[in-house]
């Protein structure tokens, strides 16, 4: 994507540092933090300043090929990398391809390489599914920032108004930590795709008005049955979606597929600091990021990170192969 008519990537591999853009200052500043060291990217990781499915993997596939550029302990580093992020599987997936690899920079810039271009694939593939005046709703953010570039659920869109179409995009807000107003507005906002941001209990009252077409969001782990992880608030869209008889599609990679995975059930949901809930970040009048309790003080809070969406919710999952069903038999099938 072009930031100020440069383009980047989420995340890059120059000589032994790890360069990736600081989400977490997003949409208020646009800042590169380098990472020196494998401890440096799992930082990142476990900070959120890498966030979404490819680019974590990305992201750990680099952190593993760091490990080996400095000498440290393969087995050890591999541990610490995987434990950055339990529910995403494109982590497990980089990590182990860079562990098992010869020259594990070229094969950590191979993998960032084949993410790029299996989302250009996606977009290409979901752009079939997007009619001209098409309102579409996302939930938490799928887009380039959430992959080394283009982005999954996304990139139909993008690809959808460079062919020419019309597109409305109804952007959740996504939170506690608030993807969606942050990133995926920042994204549409850049590219001038319509579009407006909705609290994230809003979505079944704007079906409800026949106000979406179309509800397209990403995933973090897809088990052998189709059943998906994706951002907490997901299940609930499927849900509603389900309901008003409106087509609710998961675009992913075959990286983002567990096929150990047999269901849903199987796939860990990470718990995270309940301060994401009980406080919120933002520059104050200096600019300055600044940490405020919004929350009644002294009350606990529960932060569960992904839910599991049923495959009996899904309409199709839209990969760099094509457009399939969430079952079994057509998953094995796109792996065969």
């Amino acid at each position: 994507m072009l930031v100020k008519s440069k383009h980047y990537r989420t995340v890059w591999l120059s000589g032994r540092s790890v360069f990736l853009i600081e989400q977490n200052l997003l949409p208020f500043t646009f800042k590169i933090y380098e990472a020196k060291t494998y401890q440096d990217t799992c930082f990142a990781i476990k900070t959120m300043m890498v966030r979404g499915a490819g680019a974590i993997g990305a992201a750990a596939g680099f952190a593993m090929a760091q490990a080996f550029l400095a000498k440290a302990d393969p087995a050890r580093a591999k541990k610490e990398i995987e434990a950055t992020r339990p529910t995403a599987q494109n982590l497990f997936f980089a990590v182990d391809r860079v562990y098992h690899s010869s020259d594990t920079a070229a094969e950590a810039q191979k993998i960032a390489d084949e993410d790029a271009e299996n989302c250009r694939l996606i977009g290409k593939h979901g752009n079939k599914l997007i009619k001209n005046g098409c309102q579409i709703e996302t939930h938490c953010n799928a887009g380039w920032l959430a992959f080394v570039d283009f982005g999954t659920a996304l990139a139909p869109i993008y690809a959808a108004k460079n062919s020419g179409k019309k597109v409305f995009v109804y952007v959740d807000e996504t939170r506690p930590r608030g993807q969606g107003a942050r990133l995926t507005a920042w994204e549409l906002k850049n590219e001038n795709v319509p579009h407006v941001i909705i609290p994230d209990n809003a979505g079944a009252f704007l079906m409800s008005q026949s106000k979406i077409d179309l509800v397209i969001v990403g995933a973090d782990r897809i088990a052998r049955n189709g059943d998906t992880a994706n951002k907490i608030g997901t299940l609930e869209k499927a849900i509603a979606a389900k309901a008003y008889n409106i087509p609710f599609y998961v675009a992913a990679p075959t990286s983002t597929f567990d096929l150990n995975c047999t269901s849903g059930k199987a796939i860990p949901i990470e718990e995270r600091s309940e301060d994401e809930i009980l406080y919120q970040t933002g520059p104050n009048r200096s600019g300055k990021q600044e940490k405020i309790l919004v929350c009644s003080p002294g009350s606990k809070a529960y932060n569960p990170a992904f839910d599991i969406t049923p495959a009996k919710y899904i309409t199709g999952i839209i990969t760099e192969k094509g457009i399939i069903k969430p079952t079994t038999a057509s998953i094995k099938r796109i792996f065969s």
